[in-house]
């Protein structure tokens, strides 16, 4: 997915020095990104052991909507307004997301078992750290892949929402595959579109904006991973 619609300065430097501002932003991002799942598996256990706070999200149709409406305005407009906030505010928010998609996804907690869940996130976590050494590493350009997955994902959605009101099992399972395919491909592109905008990015200030809105990416492909991979293995329901 991309960030900016405009680039920052490019370096044309020494090489060394490119290098090492790729290292530092893409630690930066790896660090936030992990961050924000911490933030979001504390919210949802917290939420998931307190009747109360699952009452006031899930039992209150407006709390429940406002939250997924706000998740996904954030989703979209942090990346595209990154570059007119402070570092500070940009991160703040990506933290703030990361809250409401921990107590959004605390239910999962009571739909399957401990095991199933913690054996699905060792899952997400080897494929999509593969996942992303490829996209790190690897020399072919992924920009048309990024692009054919974006497009699919957007059929994906569009899939979502009509089997909400169709509920076959079948096409679930269908969209469950296929939400893992574009998830595993979208981690190896948006590590290649984070590493490409790193190179280009002199500018501190630009490079730590660009550092969060590449974990916000990643961090949206690690949870939509593993949330797909979750309804595959989930047989083992409570």
């Amino acid at each position: 997915m991309d960030y900016f619609n405009q680039q920052a300065n490019q370096s044309y430097g020494d090489s060394s020095a490119v290098v090492t501002q790729t290292n530092a932003v893409m630690r930066r991002v790896y660090v936030r990104m992990t961050i924000g799942l911490l933030v979001s598996a504390f919210v949802a256990l917290g939420v998931a052991s307190s009747r109360a706070a699952l009452m006031f999200i899930f039992g209150n149709q407006l709390v429940f909507w406002g939250m997924a409406i706000a998740m996904f305005v954030m989703a979209w407009v942090l990346p595209s307004r990154a570059m007119k906030m402070s570092s500070g505010l940009c991160f703040g928010l990506f933290l703030l997301f990361s809250a409401l998609m921990g107590a959004w996804m605390a239910p999962i907690f009571l739909a399957y078992k401990l095991g199933t869940i913690v054996y699905t996130f060792f899952i997400t976590a080897g494929t999509f750290g593969a996942m992303s050494v490829y996209g790190y590493f690897t020399k072919s350009d992924l920009s048309r892949m990024g692009s054919i997955l974006v497009m699919a994902l957007f059929g994906l959605i569009i899939a979502s929402v009509v089997n909400i009101f169709w509920a076959n099992s079948t096409l679930e399972w269908i969209i469950s595959i296929a939400g893992v395919l574009i998830f595993v491909g979208l981690t190896a592109y948006d590590t290649q579109q984070v590493k490409t905008l790193s190179r280009m990015n002199t500018n501190p200030a630009v490079a730590d904006r660009l550092a969060t809105i590449g974990a916000l990416n990643l961090y949206l492909d690690f949870i939509n991973l593993f949330l797909f991979l979750l309804r595959i293995f989930g047989g083992n329901r409570d």
